[in-house]
């Protein structure tokens, strides 16, 4: 993706071993490659992907409907470090390392509200909402010890359309790169106003990247989702996209007992948000790598205010719930054939799979990056 970087057509089929960085090359989508299977198998995939990627990408962590008042707080990961996202005694919102930086106790286990201090639940050590020591036991006179010069590490937060998101990495673009263009599209409609409903979570025999190039694309949509396929168009289905971000599109019929008529939008946002936005409802999902060639898919549901009555709601949540099934039987299913040793990297489709080669390209970027710096 660097526009230093001239995409070049790429050898088909090519051995992809571990040690061949052929792989890396920047492809033109017309004879790209998938991935090689090394990058979705093992333990050493998984950790790599999540120091290159997810630690340096933007997650989304909360909702702002959470973090309403002084001392509401939520807790939650990124990229395996423990966070507590809160509204401090001012107003702000802070995310802080759930980490005490006496032994690496935990300061916060469990959403909530009313918190006015984070006490380290191991020793003892406490910290105002701001991140900053303000009592250690029985560490008064301790030479050149000072509690104001100790503080929790932040990640960087932005809050967009009722979302909050955050990053560990600075050199990562800012959040609003990520989502240029994304509001005129929606042409004016106010996602916060959704309100939350519900949390379906699903645990996925299969590594995370893989997870989310099965969602990049609709050409598997007719095979493995015929009840959806009724009620998108896939011969109007297209793919657009942007730096960080890419938009699949159909246009929607169904009963007004369900979705009824209009358009649907699935929006990613590397490197691992979905927002799925039909008429009246978004749902959010938060792909979370959950050890060796095993994904945790976190579902939330919300839906404007007024728009969906309880019966909708719950033929919503049985439908999203068929297809997310069938959507786990299939990558489960993929995750054995890359972990089986048969597999090749195949040419992926130009006209359908656009959207997994601008994550593979993005992913590419990222190994690049790592092996190269300052060269992308």
């Amino acid at each position: 993706m660097s526009g230093a970087a001239v995409p070049v057509p790429v050898p088909w089929p090519l051995p992809m071993a571990p040690s061949d960085r052929s792989w890396l090359a920047p492809q033109a989508p017309a004879h790209a490659l998938a991935l090689p299977a090394h990058c979705y198998v093992g333990a050493m995939a998984a950790q790599r992907y999540r120091d290159m990627v997810l630690a340096r990408g933007w997650q989304l962590l909360a909702r702002t409907s959470q973090l309403v008042r002084s001392g509401d707080h939520v807790t939650g990961d990124l990229a395996g470090v423990p966070l507590v996202l809160l509204r401090d005694e001012a107003g702000g919102l802070r995310a802080l390392h759930n980490v005490c930086r006496h032994r690496g106790g935990p300061l916060v286990r469990c959403s909530g509200s009313g918190l006015r201090v984070l006490s380290c639940q191991y020793h003892g050590w406490t910290y105002a909402l701001d991140g900053v020591l303000r009592g250690a036991p029985d560490m008064a006179g301790v030479p050149g010890f000072d509690p104001a010069a100790v503080r929790l590490p932040a990640a960087r937060l932005a809050v967009w359309q009722g979302l909050v998101f955050g990053c560990l990495d600075e050199s990562a673009p800012p959040f609003e790169a990520v989502v240029a263009g994304i509001d005129a599209r929606l042409g004016g409609l106010d996602l916060a106003r959704h309100v939350f409903h519900r949390r379906v979570a699903y645990d996925v025999d299969c590594d995370w990247k893989l997870y989310v190039d099965n969602y990049l694309e609709g050409y598997h949509v007719p095979k493995v989702h015929p009840g959806l396929n009724a009620l998108l168009d896939y011969r109007s289905y297209t793919t657009t996209l942007a730096r960080w971000h890419s938009l699949q599109f159909s246009p929607l019929e169904s009963t007004p007992d369900l979705y009824g008529a209009g358009e649907a939008l699935y929006y990613f946002l590397y490197p691992n948000t979905m927002l799925n936005i039909l008429p009246g409802r978004l749902q959010t999902n938060r792909v979370l790598p959950a050890g060796e060639g095993r994904c945790r898919v976190e579902f939330d549901y919300a839906y404007a205010p007024g728009a969906w009555d309880a019966a909708r709601i719950e033929a919503d949540l049985a439908f999203s719930d068929a297809v997310q099934a069938e959507d786990a039987a299939i990558c489960a299913e993929v995750q054995r054939g890359l972990q089986s040793g048969s597999y090749q990297p195949g040419r992926l489709n130009p006209a359908r799979e656009q959207g997994v080669h601008h994550f593979h390209e993005l992913l590419r970027e990222a190994y690049r990056s790592v092996l190269h710096p300052g060269q992308g």
